[in-house]
């Protein structure tokens, strides 16, 4: 039955989880902190945290993290089917019709309101993962501004910009 519960839960985060990277983490707090109480919420943050040190997607380490929590290997094993159903699925329909209807001004204009809202969610999703208290913290200050100047000013590598600001928590701390 767990396995079915883990299934049904990365299946609708897959689902729904559009506009790639941090999109999802709304809905996965939803699904895995409130919901099912299969994850803390600090734990939530700190494998949002621990995601992003390691390569690849960050819903696949979620699912892997939170399926093995809850079921172990085979619980790893589904969440992660079931949260790559939906996109594998829905690319190959897109690719077919976006390579047809691509320059259709109504499609391109759709496309386009899709970025912003996820671009929204994804700012929305930022400020609900730290505390917002410690903004006005120079510490803290100094963190986001060098990894928002590093990120958008340079061509430094984003886990090089995490690293370090880990490095420096580790430090200061």
């Amino acid at each position: 039955m767990i396995l079915l519960k883990v299934f049904l839960v990365f299946l609708r985060v897959g689902l729904f989880a559009i506009g790639g990277a941090y999109s999802f983490l709304p809905l996965l707090e939803k699904e895995v902190v409130q919901n099912r109480q299969w994850l803390s919420k600090s734990e939530f943050l700190e494998v949002t945290g621990m995601a992003e040190v390691f390569p690849g997607a960050i819903s696949v380490k979620f699912a892997t993290y939170t399926g093995y929590k809850v079921a172990g290997v085979s619980g790893a094993i589904v969440a992660n089917i079931a949260n790559l159903l939906p996109p594998v699925f829905f690319m190959m329909v897109a690719s077919l019709a976006y390579s047809r209807y691509k320059d259709i001004p109504s499609i391109r204009a759709a496309f386009e309101m899709v970025q912003y809202a996820v671009f929204t969610m994804i700012l929305a999703a930022a400020i609900r993962l730290v505390d917002t208290s410690h903004f006005l913290q120079l510490k803290y200050l100094s963190v986001i501004a060098v990894s928002f100047v590093l990120f958008t000013l340079t061509k430094v590598h984003p886990a090089l910009i995490i690293i370090g600001a880990a490095l420096y928590g580790g430090l200061i701390k």
